[in-house]
């Protein structure tokens, strides 16, 4: 098994650690300090070793930060964990704060006095995050500095780094070689007029180079950091043994991950930085060599979002191969679920081996979701062996679950109701189908933003006062990261539409302690089809990629539009005639009644 059910954090020990930690910061004279849950390389997931957020709290949410004052400690989470924050800190220990909607900055001002001092470790933080903090707080004369890192003073037992050796992907699989996005990069730098740009993220080393790693679990990315120069040249900075036989070319240095700020003092200006996700220790190591400094965004991240033709490819088996995988659980659930036998771990454990029974899956994409009852309602809910239950009639079942294959990363979502669904479901099922289905039909022109889009996946919701806290897609890689951007279908999202652009369209509404939906399919950015009398300007749409069914128990035919039950009754036929004969069996007589018309 990938996944484990050992609840890895404990409420118990927040208030002991929560006090060693405000000794540290009495000896260093600091009034207030910031726990990020991010690492140096900035990416969304992070290892054992750089869990601190987890550590000191027992929150274990993939997004959020705690901000710990002599009197008093704010855990700060968005809408998705709002739910969970509450059920994995001390509540007495830590106080959970609303964000964005309440600002890092105005909740410090309101506890401490001026002179004040809020301190940060310089490598877990961004340029813009502690400009945008420095800023906002300067008035109120509260002084934020960098320093050591003090949780990991008292972090005795924090494990070592991660070790394993980074691979090659396949250049065919990629479309590209590594040689060419150096190029292109590069002529991009010259262009800017910049010398050189330094590379945090691992999804983007990952991409530029073509190599994967093992160093985050589910998500094959190397730690690591680079350095690309106007002239293609690279240099690549790594812990030992990790890049060791690897042929990266001529043009590609391997260096020692401690020589990256030496490295860094002795580059010609001007140097460009993401400051979203450039450390501050980056900037500041430029700043003290008097290195000029120009800030714009990862140059690798649209690059890496527009997909190849080959990756496309790739992705589409992917998703036909654990489409199929998907059924063969999906029969299996409903033939076991009404035993009253199941528990939420038991479904986990099945999916994985549905997967696994393809050969080809080489890890999960994230922690499987299952969320049985009112654990739907926890919008990342992780199942433990303390939290596990029966999956019992009468309820929903969500399950949110993806694979990694070396041709593509898949990510999808079914709700299923285990006998008769309860009261409000099959309605709410229904706007949430519809949400996912205006977005699966949507033509949009040429530069057409996710915040354009995002209305379409709320409107059948909101019609009925309803509404759901998180954003309705996320870009996704390819063997890489589930979550990727900078493509994204949300209220903020201001990065336009473009062909090869892989998202999920996933909205759902969440009962607090009754239960929980949320339909899921991937779709891709293309060139649309013309129309007769359309204008001349460039349209495009999506492709879907994601083939499995819906479930048909939870929709309310009558809430349906024509065109609306039209879409799910071509999707389903679609969804037979591609996984069909990839099924066989029990499997294959569920799939054909699964997806029986409307």
């Amino acid at each position: 098994m990938f996944q484990t059910f050992t609840a890895a954090t404990s409420p118990d020990h927040g208030a002991g650690r929560l006090a060693a930690l405000r000794a540290e910061m009495a000896e260093e004279g600091l009034d207030a300090v910031l726990v990020p849950r991010a690492d140096a390389h900035q990416g969304e997931y992070v290892a054992p070793a750089d869990e601190r957020l987890a550590w000191l709290t027992g929150f274990t949410g993939s997004a959020g930060f705690a901000v710990a004052t002599a009197e008093e400690a704010g855990i700060f989470v968005d809408g998705r964990y709002r739910v969970q924050v509450r059920s994995q800190v001390d509540l007495a220990a830590f106080t959970p704060v609303n964000w964005p909607e309440t600002r890092t900055a105005d909740w410090v001002a309101e506890r401490l006095p001026r002179g004040s001092t809020l301190g940060f470790d310089p490598w877990l933080h961004t340029v813009k995050e502690i400009d945008e903090l420095r800023a906002a707080l300067a008035p109120h004369g509260i002084r934020v500095t960098d320093g050591p890192n003090l949780v990991d003073r008292v972090w005795a037992d924090r494990p070592e780094p991660p070790t394993g050796a980074f691979t090659a992907y396949p250049e065919e699989r990629a479309g590209r070689s590594a040689a060419d996005k150096r190029a292109q990069i590069a002529r991009g730098l010259r262009e800017a007029g910049r010398r050189a740009t330094v590379l945090t993220l691992p999804d983007s080393i990952a991409w530029l180079l073509n190599i994967r790693g093992v160093d985050i679990a589910r998500n094959p990315v190397p730690h690591a950091f680079a350095i690309l120069m106007e002239d293609g040249s690279c240099q690549l900075f790594a812990r030992e043994g990790k890049a060791e036989g690897l042929d990266l070319g001529p043009d590609v240095a391997l260096l020692p991950e401690d020589a990256l700020l030496a490295a860094i003092a002795s580059l010609d200006g001007p140097v460009q930085i993401d400051p979203a996700s450039c450390p501050v220790a980056v900037r500041d190591a430029l700043e003290a060599a008097e290195v000029e400094i120009a800030q714009a965004p990862d140059p690798c991240l649209l690059p890496k979002a527009r997909k190849t033709e080959a990756e496309l490819a790739g992705t589409r088996e992917a998703h036909l191969r654990d489409g199929a995988a998907m059924v063969r659980f999906l029969a299996w659930l409903d033939a076991e679920a009404p035993k009253g036998q199941l528990t939420e771990i038991a479904v986990v454990e099945a999916l994985e081996g549905f997967r696994r029974d393809t050969n080809q899956l080489l890890d999960i994409s994230f922690e499987t979701i299952s969320g049985a009852g009112e654990h739907g309602a926890i919008v990342h809910y992780r199942v433990t062996e303390d939290t596990d239950r029966p999956v019992r009639a009468g309820e929903l079942l969500l399950v949110d679950s993806g694979g990694q294959y070396i041709d593509g990363t898949t990510d999808i979502t079914r709700t299923i109701t285990v006998g008769t669904p309860p009261e409000g479901a099959r309605e709410a099922y229904t706007r949430v189908l519809q949400g996912m289905i205006a977005v699966s039909r949507c033509r949009f022109p040429k530069g057409v933003a996710g915040a354009h889009l995002d209305v379409l996946a709320r409107t059948p919701l909101w019609q009925a006062g309803l509404d759901y806290d998180h954003g309705t897609g996320h870009g996704v890689g390819v063997y890489l990261s589930v979550h990727e951007g900078p493509q994204r279908i949300s209220r903020t999202s201001d990065i336009a539409l473009e062909p090869g652009m892989i998202l999920s369209n996933e909205p759902g509404y969440y009962r607090e302690g009754a239960w929980g939906i949320r339909i899921e399919n991937l779709i891709v950015v293309r060139q649309a089809s013309p129309l007769p009398g359309q204008d001349d300007r460039p349209w495009q749409d999506f492709e879907t990629l994601t083939w499995v069914p819906l479930d048909r128990r939870l929709i309310e035919a009558g809430m349906l539009t024509p065109g609306e039950r039209d879409w799910i009754n071509a999707y389903h036929a679609d969804t037979l005639a591609r996984i069909g004969p990839r099924v066989d069996g029990a499997a294959a007589d569920w799939l054909a009644a699964a997806c029986a018309p409307l």
